[in-house]
């Protein structure tokens, strides 16, 4: 059995719910195992949460195409809300297996889609209906005093700068995989790896492109966390 592995993490939430890479990858790895199949080629899709586009999927779906393999995903589940990449999924003609729902099939993709299209229109629909109505009772949108209360609280600067290296940490350690991945084939300087990275659509922690500078203070944040 030939497998194409996809792995999924988006920059808003990296790592939540099981969807690190590295869990998605030990998922993959195990149901591999199991079907004595062997992976071909990984892809790994960053999605920045406003952009609907995942070139790294189209590549993954050609690839099983045209070599007739299996696109082996991690967690079915923890995307059953996303539409697009369902529907994506299911009009691809191309066989396909989750880890968590190995029983899973068109069908099943097809009714989920549906659902996540529904639920996505029925929740636009309330936050519309809830914001026109507290407009129209005179409530002010958004903070109009900005950092200023967490100013106040004596904890604007501290509690951003925490956040701010727990969130470059934790990009770090899903990174990891592929950086070991790079390594075995060779691309060992920093201009290498930033190249590749940038091939492959990994978005630095600010949601940049990789240069040498970045990809040293990503080894440098790797390493200090091992």
């Amino acid at each position: 059995m030939k497998i194409v592995a996809y792995l999924r993490v988006s920059t808003r939430r990296q790592g939540t719910s099981g969807l690190g890479l590295a869990a998605q990858q030990t998922a993959i790895d195990a149901l591999a195992k199991q079907r004595h199949g062997k992976v071909i080629q990984t892809f790994t899709e960053v999605e920045s949460g406003k952009l609907n586009t995942r070139p790294e999927l189209a590549k993954a779906l050609h690839l099983a195409k045209v070599t007739g393999a299996t696109l082996v995903i991690a967690k079915l589940d923890r995307l059953s809300r996303n539409a697009a990449f369902l529907l994506t999924l299911r009009d691809s003609g191309v066989r396909f297996i989750a880890a968590d729902m190995p029983d899973a099939n068109d069908l099943t993709v097809g009714i989920m889609a549906l659902v996540a299209q529904q639920e996505r229109e029925a929740i636009s629909k309330r936050t519309k209906e809830a914001l026109a109505a507290a407009k129209k009772r005179g409530v002010r949108l958004g903070n109009p005093n900005g950092a200023a209360a967490l100013r106040r609280a004596h904890k604007g600067n501290k509690a951003s700068v925490r956040a701010i290296k727990a969130a470059a940490d934790e990009h770090a350690h899903n990174l990891k995989p592929v950086l070991d991945a790079l390594q075995v084939e060779g691309v060992l300087t920093l201009g290498g790896i930033a190249e590749a990275l940038n091939e492959r659509g990994m978005l630095t922690p600010r949601g940049g492109h990789w240069h040498k500078s970045s990809v040293r203070n990503l080894i440098t944040r790797i390493a200090a966390a091992q």
